[in-house]
């Protein structure tokens, strides 16, 4: 006689999502995934941000099919009482098995070569205009050339902490540490636990890191509530230099942006050096030192501190392109404070996500984000396909009658800096009680 199955509620399902016990429910079978969290590849964060719901939509997502026959030695026994599927998620599914069907997870169509090579080329012609010539307009290009190059290297680092974009994993990891870390100083490690619970909780104010930027930007004015982010452990608080900064952010965003990457320098750092588990520390902090080397070495190569300064700025300020990029696709879209729901994934990513409209010559300039929607709803999808599955994506969306928000670049600069000012007006007034320093005072004293 057959044994009847074990069901529990989704009550019960929720009371197992902390540290230490975490289990997840996939097509209305429990797992038990406490001690996978420590071996994940994707981290313990998003298995921890989504324990106690049923996180099938982002398994699907973010796993190929191979990933299935592994989930047996995870299973409690238990089945999710009254599991039922929506019919966008079943849509969902179904378009996730014909991409693979269709073998679009696999075709990576040779992109990555070609984009290494242009980004070597870039390299070499900058360290050649500061080694080779005594021009200060040639120093001043070369800087911006340098920048390109980290602009690209970043959508390879970006490609490849999602996919395998290399034939093989241990070439995969090659490219991922000298585009990342030798190249552009920025820890790979650090990226893909920073990107992954940004891909998992997209637009929450608590759970998504590229939205907590406080107390230099804030993109809503629930941030005014000093919430907690569950990302960096630490509440941010919206004290009287917040609100000073915050007020004044739609004119700061693009010069701050021109240094952003300083910031990344000093995550992957304190990500590197910090207590938790990091894998392949050894290498990471040895392809950060080669940076830290050969950059130092060839800004001093140029004749005086003028050139040096004027070179650094060039090559921060075209890099900060890309972080203006990085902020089009979410900031001016729908935010929410909570932790992330994989019960209405697709609409979700949909909802905190903008796509930037363009040309196809000009794929090369977005990396493929110019097509965030489709992104975040399948991951791993190699950039190369993005703009084929697009009309499938639409065609989704309007049948569910739901958001699909697309823009010029031009279009979504005004909707971000339109979002930064809404923002800073609600951060100016001043009956909300928050202590005030004597900066604010001298600077609000008129209005």
């Amino acid at each position: 006689m057959a044994e009847s199955k074990r069901y529990i509620s989704q009550t019960e399902l929720e009371n197992h999502k902390k540290p230490g016990d975490l289990w997840i429910s996939i097509q209305g079978k429990i797992y038990d995934v406490t001690e996978w969290s420590r071996e994940h590849p994707g981290g313990a964060l998003p298995l921890l941000n989504l324990a106690g719901q049923d996180a099938t939509d982002a398994f699907v997502a973010y796993h190929p099919g191979l990933a299935w026959q592994y989930l047996d030695k995870f299973f409690t026994g238990y089945y999710l009482k009254d599991y039922s599927v929506s019919e966008v998620s079943k849509d969902f599914r179904k378009l996730a098995a014909e991409f693979s069907k269709m073998g679009l997870f696999e075709k990576k169509e040779h992109g990555t070569g070609i984009l290494l090579c242009i980004i070597a080329l870039l390299f070499s012609i900058s360290v050649y205009g500061v080694l080779c010539s005594n021009s200060a307009l040639v120093h001043l290009l070369s800087g911006a050339l340098l920048g390109f190059s980290w602009i690209q290297s970043g959508w390879i680092g970006h490609d490849s902490g999602h996919y395998q974009v290399m034939s093989s994993r241990k070439f995969n990891r090659v490219a991922q540490i000298l585009t990342g870390n030798c190249l552009a100083g920025i820890s790979i490690g650090w990226w893909k636990w920073n990107h992954n619970a940004h891909h998992i909780a997209c637009n929450s104010l608590e759970f998504d890191p590229d939205l907590q930027h406080m107390p230099i930007f804030a993109v809503s004015s629930k941030l005014f509530s000093s919430l907690t982010s569950y990302f960096y452990e630490r509440k941010m608080n919206f004290d009287s230099i917040a609100r000073f900064l915050v007020s004044y952010q739609h004119w700061t965003f693009y010069p701050v942006m021109c240094f952003a990457r300083i910031n990344l320098f000093a995550q992957s750092f304190l990500f590197l050096f910090s207590k938790r588990k990091v894998p392949n520390r050894g290498q990471e902090i040895l392809g950060i030192l080669v940076y830290w080397t050969w950059f130092p070495l060839l800004v001093s190569c140029l004749p005086n501190w003028g050139e040096r300064l004027m070179f650094v700025v060039a090559s921060f300020a075209v890099t900060g392109i890309q972080h203006v990029q990085f902020c089009l696709n979410h900031f001016s879209s729908s935010v929410y404070v909570g932790p992330p729901s994989g019960n209405n994934w697709f609409e979700k990513q949909t909802d905190g996500t903008l796509d930037i409209l363009c040309s196809s010559w000009m794929d090369w300039f977005h990396g493929g984000l110019q097509f965030q929607i489709e992104h975040h709803l399948f991951p791993r999808l190699p950039r190369c396909h993005l703009r084929k599955v697009s009309p499938f994506v639409q065609e989704l969306c309007k049948k569910h009658n739901l958001q699909y928000d697309t823009a010029s670049f031009w279009k979504a600069n005004v909707m971000t800096i339109e979002t930064l000012r809404s923002a800073a007006l609600q951060a100016r007034i001043l009956s909300n009680p928050i202590p005030k320093n004597l900066v604010w005072e001298a600077v609000n004293t008129h209005g």
